[in-house]
């Protein structure tokens, strides 16, 4: 596989936003039906030069790890990469709801992986598959395809609302897992029929998906239609299965021990004290889980250049934005914490993402306040919609152009509902791992503010401290806490993006 690089093309589809004008992005009450407003919007989005859009999103990949993933490294001098890219929680599912809709999870309901806060369940019970990026696309004409894994909670032969081996609205193809953490030995939702796979080589997940994929690259392409792929991987997710050819790699690969590895943060919060440091056989182990996601990510990152030439092939690279991220991070040590994540460290929170295609500076790297409630506005713009209102995020189309509207939002907010305890969840945290409180946080370029419900508080000033190592919260002026209490209240209370953007502005 050759890396291509994106060529500097005509802002066509960025020209042509207006076309669309009317139509609801990020929102659509529309189940998929192939209405007459569906049909003229398809012809329209079919040659109006608006991108294809593929969309590779991984599971608890940790900045730590893209060293190890060539086509994303390639990716990041070919395109743009996001610096202070945060989720709305370290978890996955109110993460990956955030992502579909683009909003808060005090929007969607969605707080944890399982009810009655959080998991399929509740997304649905809320009305959230209505809309999201799948509807709003699919609205514009788009062959939409979502692959791997869905959200925690969601079993491929369950029956919702009636209907049997249920596929949620807005996707043309549909094959996702349920339980897909080992690889193997699980069963697909394919478009509404069940397949069981074993544990053969042939039945890895992650190449499944990565066949599957090209597949509907091709019959979009034929159909003469914009796709959206959403390939959700359960790598590098633990147990953190590798394919058959990376299984003996990377064996005496040396663990990374970063400045806050084997250390706790000056006046750390309750949940955090009292950490003992580490025992060799407590290092021998978070090696071994390092290793064993090193090895992973291969499958991964195959998988991204696999894509990448099917769409050359198609001839359709030069016409395809192509985005690359993880639904949250995760911690290897750092603060004295056994292998895990859920915590408002940079380590958790601040994730990877990677945008190359059509008009995308190449090679650059912004340091602008970005969100993965921005996934959804950004996606429906370059489809031609426009982003809804009600969505709490915006479209990244302005960055990816390189230019940071003046009135860009200066803070994320993080959303954590905890501690989890429930041994159903496959995110349970193990031994030593960290399981904190319910807490809100926000992360600027600056600093990050953690207010925990228990009334405990942190504050990094990570322009001195980036390591995130001294809580400086106690040496804060009184009209400074106020602050950050009010603009954190003003936040975990916001609706829309004018009211959650004038909120997230503030600093």
């Amino acid at each position: 596989m050759t890396n291509a690089s994106v060529p500097r093309k005509a802002l066509l589809w960025l020209a042509t936003g207006a076309l669309a004008a009317g139509l609801v992005a990020c929102d659509s009450d529309s189940g998929g039906a192939n209405t007459a407003e569906e049909s003229a919007g398809g012809q329209r989005a079919a040659s109006s030069g608006h991108p294809n859009i593929v969309w590779v999103l991984t599971d608890d990949l940790s900045s730590d790890l893209v060293d190890y993933m060539p086509h994303v490294k390639a990716m990041e001098k070919n395109g743009m990469s996001f610096s202070n890219y945060t989720v709305t929680d370290s978890l996955c599912c109110p993460s990956r709801s955030s992502l579909f809709t683009g909003k808060f999870p005090h929007n969607t309901g969605v707080f944890t992986n399982m009810p009655p806060d959080g998991g399929f369940g509740t997304f649905h019970e809320k009305g959230n598959e209505d809309k999201t990026f799948a509807t709003a696309l699919k609205k514009q004409g788009y062959r939409t395809a979502m692959m791997g894994k869905y959200l925690n909670g969601y079993e491929p032969d369950m029956t919702v609302n009636g209907e049997k081996n249920y596929v949620p609205p807005g996707w043309d193809e549909w094959d996702v897992a349920g339980n897909g953490y080992k690889e193997y030995d699980y069963t697909l939702n394919q478009n509404g029929r069940t397949v069981d796979h074993g544990h053969d080589p042939e039945d890895y997940l992650t190449d499944v998906v990565n066949e599957k994929g090209q597949d509907f690259i091709e019959d979009s392409v034929k159909e003469k239609k914009p796709f959206v792929l959403d390939i959700s991987t359960f790598a590098p997710h633990g147990p953190a299965t590798p394919a058959p050819q990376d299984e003996n790699t990377y064996q005496d690969l040396e663990l990374p021990r970063p400045a806050a590895f084997d250390k706790t943060p000056t006046d750390a919060p309750q949940w955090l004290t009292d950490k003992k440091s580490f025992t060799p056989q407590q290092i021998k182990k978070i090696t071994k889980t390092y290793r064993k996601r090193v090895r992973a990510v291969q499958a991964v990152d195959r998988m991204i250049g696999d894509l990448q030439e099917k769409l050359e092939k198609e001839g359709v690279y030069d016409d395809t934005v192509f985005a690359f991220a993880s639904d949250n991070g995760f911690h290897m040590g750092q603060y004295r914490l056994m292998p895990g994540k859920q915590t408002a460290f940079d380590t958790d929170v601040n994730v990877p993402l990677v945008v190359t295609g059509p008009g995308v500076e190449r090679g650059a790297t912004t340091g602008a306040i970005a969100s993965n409630i921005d996934i959804c506005p950004t996606f429906t713009e370059l489809g031609g919609g426009s982003p809804d209102p009600a969505a709490d995020g915006r479209s990244l189309v302005p960055l990816l152009k390189g230019d940071t509207p003046k009135d860009w939002p200066r803070t994320a907010l993080v959303e954590h509902h905890g501690p989890t305890t429930s041994a159903k969840d496959p995110d349970k945290p193990g031994k030593g791992s960290g399981n904190p409180p319910s807490y809100e946080a926000l992360r600027t370029d600056r600093y990050t503010y953690v207010a925990y419900e228990n009334g405990s508080h942190e504050y990094y000033d990570r322009s001195k401290d980036p390591d995130m190592l001294h809580n400086v919260y106690a040496q804060l002026s009184s009209d400074t806490k106020k602050q950050l209490a009010s603009q954190t209240e003003k936040l975990t209370d916001c609706k829309g993006a004018e009211e959650c953007g004038a909120a997230a502005r503030a600093d």
